[in-house]
């Protein structure tokens, strides 16, 4: 079972803060860009998943392997840090070093995640699926990068990162995504568009260290979602549309912003209201950047993407998690936990408040906060996970 220590270590990234010896107009947030980063990734794998030796969950915990390995050499400069990766034996060892670093926290999780995370570094092989998250790691780079350069265009090593990056990036011009991506403008736009959640505050009114982005969450809440989809034995399609409906279920919110909960509880309807208005403005601005045969998966994501669906003879029927495990947990009815969604996204915003409330905010409502999913998940068990155990985990 995920316990306390990963859940905190993950969050880390939340205040991890990236370019931090250039000028920046805005922060850049180690969560926020990993988020995005998983977000180009899945763009650029639909254009591939058909391709030999594809495969989701590979690209699913690469994402989530990488992000470990970040957090943990965090002071490494990436020059630096690509120099050591060119000496095979060097990398061996700081690789060696990180996972001994990392098992105590995630040896919950099993032996054979642990061996995963092991193996993905040990093996050197440029296999599709990490070209890809190396292609949608530079990308996010580079889209960070364009807002440092417009805030100091003639700045040190300004000039040096533009055509470095520019040379990483050309490497992976061979990619199926990333030739639709230089064709099309509008996918360009649709991960822009993904990109502004990154300037999206969660709770925005109230004072708080770490300010958690929109997208930045939608990360936590996937890799959340993912785990937890192991711990059942999932399939690897359940698997699969846990992890992107927690990465894609905010979405909506880049044209409503983040409306606070209390907000939407103030006034009988106004919460179906929004959510109907988020799906008419899903409809006129998201689905047009994208290609159409990806609209079933995103109004998966998107459109009550809290309750726990399979598809039987072409009809989505809804159903629970616990029926999911017993009757459903075959890729050939595309299981999706909307359930585990909801607890993953009301943990995130659990540790968020707990945060808060421990970097010294004195605002009450993330006392309340605290308490209210504490009673809320305090005995629940969804697809056999006690989540009140992870709860006892912070009291």
């Amino acid at each position: 079972m995920i316990r306390k220590a990963l859940l905190l270590k993950i969050f880390d990234a939340a205040y991890m803060q990236r370019w931090n010896d250039k000028v920046r107009p805005v922060d850049l947030i180690e969560m926020d860009k990993q988020a995005h980063k998983m977000i180009i990734a899945y763009c650029l794998g639909k254009f591939d998943e058909n391709s030999k030796g594809f495969n989701w969950i590979e690209i699913i915990e690469g994402g989530i392997f990488e992000l470990l390995q970040r957090l943990v050499i965090t002071d490494l400069k990436p020059p630096i840090f690509y120099k050591i990766k060119q000496d095979t034996d060097k990398y061996r060892l700081l690789n060696k070093w990180a996972y001994n670093e990392i098992k105590p926290l995630i040896s919950p999780l099993g032996e054979g995640f642990c061996k995963r995370f092991q193996d993905y570094f040990l093996n050197t092989e440029d296999t599709l699926n990490k070209r890809i998250l190396s292609a949608a790691h530079l990308y996010a780079t580079k889209w960070e990068f364009n807002i440092i350069e417009h805030a100091n265009p003639k700045g040190y090593e300004i000039e040096t990162i533009k055509e470095s990056l520019a040379y990483e990036q050309e490497k992976y011009s061979d990619l199926k995504g990333m030739a639709q991506l230089k064709k099309h403008v509008k996918y360009r736009n649709f991960i822009d568009l993904c990109g502004q959640l990154r300037f999206q505050a969660r709770w925005a009114n109230l004072h708080r260290i770490p300010k958690t982005s929109v997208i930045g969450h939608s990360l936590y809440v996937a890799i959340l979602s993912y785990l937890f989809s192991l711990e059942v034995k999932a399939c690897q399609k359940r698997c699969v549309n846990n992890y992107f409906t927690g990465l894609f279920h905010d979405l909506p919110e880049v044209l409503t912003r983040d409306i606070i909960s209390p907000v939407k509880r103030s006034i009988d309807g106004l919460s179906e209201l929004i959510k109907q208005y988020e799906k008419e403005q899903m409809e006129k601005e998201v689905y047009g950047l994208i290609p159409e045969d990806w609209h079933p998966e995103i109004r998966m994501f998107t459109v009550n993407e809290f309750d726990s669906v399979v598809t039987i003879d072409n009809k989505t029927k809804k159903t629970n998690s616990s029926d999911i495990s017993e009757k459903y947990n075959d890729n050939k009815f595309n299981p999706r936990d909307g359930e585990l969604a909801k607890a993953a996204d009301s943990l995130s915003a659990f540790i968020e408040a707990s945060a808060a409330i421990r970097n010294g905010s004195p605002n009450q409502e993330f006392q309340e906060a605290k308490l209210s999913f504490r009673n809320s998940y305090g005995k629940a068990n969804i697809a056999d996970i006690n989540f009140g155990e992870i709860y006892a985990d912070f009291e």
